[in-house]
């Protein structure tokens, strides 16, 4: 079987029921800092609450993932609602390949508890498998991090492993849950 020949860009913005995903912009810089900022945000991804530095540098880098086109490309994308920025998204390949991805997202914690994350990601794994044609998606999240493992579940990702103390993180050893799907469970739920 051969690779996939990678897809053209996603059609961006992209609108869902409630939100607008779209591209990170030289305006998103203050809404991220509110809380990448925040030590409780941080506290299970692999960088610290960001400094005004920190959050320059990242925005810079973010704003270059504009699309799968390559190993080694990522698209990341700011989610709004109401006009306003409350969280983030992404989706990267993962080895020399276009066809496997990973997601990661980040939202303000003044926006959870109301679906923003599940509409977001599910509309991340639809331009994961139906866009760039990918064959596997998978997240990988700190163990201790609840609330991301059910994120997982609620969108359809199955969990398929434990990785026992294979980071370390902030100062101690971390256990990684991995959740994945195929193209194929995506199209028949």
């Amino acid at each position: 079987m051969t690779e996939p020949i990678p897809a053209p860009r996603a059609p961006l913005p992209v609108r869902t029921s409630r939100l607008v995903l779209r591209t990170y912009r030289e305006d998103d810089l203050e809404p991220l800092m509110e809380y990448y900022g925040d030590p409780d945000v941080t506290r299970f991804l692999l960088e610290e609450p960001w400094t005004p530095d920190a959050a320059e540098m990242q925005l810079a880098r973010r704003m270059q993932r504009t699309g799968i086109d390559e190993p080694g490309s990522a698209l990341a994308l700011v989610a709004e609602f109401e006009g306003r920025v409350v969280g983030d998204v992404a989706l990267w390949t993962t080895g020399d390949t276009t066809s496997r991805g990973e997601v990661g997202w980040a939202f303000h914690p003044g926006a959870t508890g109301r679906g923003f994350a599940t509409e977001a990601m599910r509309t991340v794994l639809q331009i994961a498998f139906d866009h760039y044609r990918m064959h596997r998606v998978v997240a990988q999240l700190d163990a201790r991090n609840d609330r991301s493992a059910k994120l997982c579940e609620r969108i359809g990702l199955k969990p398929e492993g434990r990785l026992r103390e294979d980071w370390w993180s902030k100062g101690e050893w971390t256990d990684t849950l991995v959740y994945g799907m195929l193209e194929r469970e995506w199209k028949t739920p």
